[in-house]
Order: structure tokens, then C-alpha cells, then sequence
């Protein structure tokens, strides 16, 4: 076969460092953006970016050429760079230094679209927390209380 072709539908998570609520309704849009633009800048195509004030949600296409790691540390520390040059009182701003990445099939991909878009809703009775737990259990995730949270 002469092309290497891909189509990995990723799900990534990532909160605020101790779920703080830095991400208000003004800033939150130009983050989301910020975040979109950043991975069509390493190629991956942006399906959707949302979330609430302390975590965002963002359901990409994986580069064919570059690892969900370098996909994430590069959003993250891209992201977090903009926002202290921002506005000196993002000075404070650092993501947490873990993540989750959910494989989406394409048959799923309209259900995870509707729940990133409900994700007010969804917040006002379920805690970032609660939501990320559920998410790794539902996803056979393996994972250590301990060394969830930072």
C-alpha cells in the first residue's frame, strides 16, 4: 500500500490545576478557539472544543504523524502561554499535568458532540471529578485515586 491513511476520532480532557474556575464566560470562547486553532496548527482537524470554567473538552481527528501525547502537551502548553500573555491576571493559570483521551467511533461521535454541548447543564449537579471518574469507568479506564488529582 503506497498512502498511509488514518481516521482516530480522539477525545481529550484536561482541567485547570485543582479545578480552579479561571476559564469565566469572557475568557472561555477565546480559549476554546485558542485550543482550536492550536491543533489545526499541528494538524489535527477540530471536530468540537467546549467545557466550563475550571476543564475543556475538545473531539479531534489524530494527526497521522503525531502522538496523542505531543498532541496534548502541545495544546496545553501553547494554550497556557496565550493566556498569561493574555492579561496579568492569568499569571496564576496552569493546566493540570494529566489528561484523558477516549477513542470516539464514528457511530458515537454525535453523542459526545451533544454531551460537550450540554456540559453547563450537566455541571450544575456532577462535578468535574464525578464526570472524569465516570468516564474512565465507562471507558475500562484502570486508574488510582491517588494519582488522579493534582
Amino acid at each position: 500500500m503506497p498512502q498511509s491513511l488514518s481516521k482516530v476520532i480522539i477525545h481529550i480532557i484536561f482541567s485547570i490545576k485543582n479545578r480552579e474556575p479561571w476559564l469565566d464566560c469572557e475568557v472561555r470562547p477565546r480559549m476554546h478557539a485558542y485550543l482550536a486553532t492550536t491543533c489545526r496548527d499541528l494538524g489535527a482537524e477540530v471536530v468540537h472544543v467546549g467545557g466550563v470554567a475550571d476543564h475543556v473538552h475538545i473531539v479531534t481527528m489524530l494527526p497521522r504523524t503525531v502522538s496523542q501525547a505531543q498532541v496534548v502537551e502541545q495544546i496545553k502548553k501553547a494554550s497556557s502561554k496565550w493566556i498569561k500573555a493574555l492579561d496579568a491576571r492569568y499569571h496564576g493559570f496552569f493546566w493540570q499535568r494529566g489528561y484523558g483521551t477516549f477513542s470516539v467511533s464514528p457511530s458515537q461521535l454525535d453523542n459526545v458532540l451533544q454531551y460537550i454541548e450540554e456540559q453547563q447543564e450537566h455541571h450544575r449537579t456532577r462535578t468535574f471529578q464525578e464526570e472524569y471518574r465516570e468516564l474512565l469507568r465507562k471507558h475500562g479506564v484502570d486508574f488510582d485515586e491517588r494519582y488522579v488529582w493534582d
